[in-house]
């Protein structure tokens, strides 16, 4: 969910608040009480919440990177079956 920054163009207070990217913004201030606020232009931050994406997920055999992983091992076995070729030729 979103979390949107906003300022009041009456009192000057800012505060952030998070919401749905369907919900309407925020029109009135909690500080003065008018309907001055708007809302900033800035990197929405964002929260990940319950079950997710986590580094150990789809991992295989207990590895923690799958990135360098699996391309350094396999260039190792052709290396030694070319370095077997070799010795006994």
């Amino acid at each position: 969910m979103p979390i949107y920054e906003y300022r009041c163009e009456s009192c000057g207070h800012e505060l952030e608040a998070m919401q749905r990217m369907s919900e309407a913004p925020l029109t009135q201030c909690p500080a003065c009480g008018k309907p001055a606020l708007k809302k900033q232009i800035s990197a929405a931050g964002f929260r990940l919440s319950g079950g997710g994406w986590y580094e150990t997920d789809f991992k295989k055999d207990g590895k923690r990177n799958l990135a360098g992983g699996d391309g350094g091992g396999e260039s190792k076995s052709s290396g030694t079956a070319a370095s077997s070729t070799a010795d006994s030729a």
